[in-house]
């Protein structure tokens, strides 16, 4: 228990009389192995949100869409998940960079459920899993430090309607983003994308239909 709470949610607990049932929960469903249900759940997601630090402790949170099979189960304590095409900015792996520490929540809006996952996050050369998902640019694996399920009487009850046109799939060409169109970063465009300048117009009526 002393390791799973700090003085902070202490002091709260204590101020609320929540200490026994905190602790309580802890035994009940705080685990350290990914379970074969876990797994199941985790695999059918198409997407998650994913909280990372920098090196002075400073949060970014951000959500991570794709297909279902977006993050993938390496083994009990590992999994493993896909980088694509973004900003650019590249907040939440360079984060990883300088402080492992992340946290994924992962939730089903049709179930009403959800499920927390804690670890540390790596990324390292030669992943085996590169070619895993179509033009994933980098992997990241996680290492289970505690995941548990949560109350989810918050959840709200959603339904998907379709799947974003951007997610990359195997033999079938993945469309650009609109703003990579607009004259504010044609000049700065990486070498890869640097063909799409000067579509401004394109852009903007592509941002209109939206």
């Amino acid at each position: 228990m002393s390791t799973f709470f700090h003085e902070g949610s202490r002091k709260l607990q204590d101020r609320f009389e929540t200490r026994p049932m905190a602790d309580r929960l802890v035994e009940a469903i705080i685990g350290d192995r990914i379970s074969p249900e876990d797994q199941a759940f985790i695999e059918a997601q198409n997407m998650f949100f994913f909280a990372t630090v920098d090196q002075e402790g400073r949060p970014n949170c951000s959500y991570k869409g794709g297909g279902v099979g977006l993050v993938k189960v390496v083994d009990d304590q590992t999994l493993a998940f896909p980088l694509y095409d973004g900003s650019g900015m590249y907040l939440s792996a360079g984060n990883v960079l300088v402080n492992p520490h992340v946290s994924l929540l992962f939730v089903d809006f049709q179930r009403q459920a959800r499920l927390r996952f804690n670890g540390d996050a790596f990324i390292q050369d030669d992943e085996p899993l590169q070619g895993h998902w179509p033009e994933a640019q980098l992997v990241l694996r996680v290492k289970l430090r505690e995941m548990f399920p949560n109350c989810p009487r918050y959840i709200h009850k959603m339904a998907l309607i379709e799947e974003s046109a951007f997610v990359p799939k195997a033999h079938c060409e993945t469309p650009a983003p609109a703003w990579k169109r607009l004259e504010v970063v044609a000049d700065v465009l990486p070498p890869r994308d640097a063909h799409l300048a000067g579509h401004e117009q394109d852009a903007a009526a592509a941002l209109n239909r939206k």
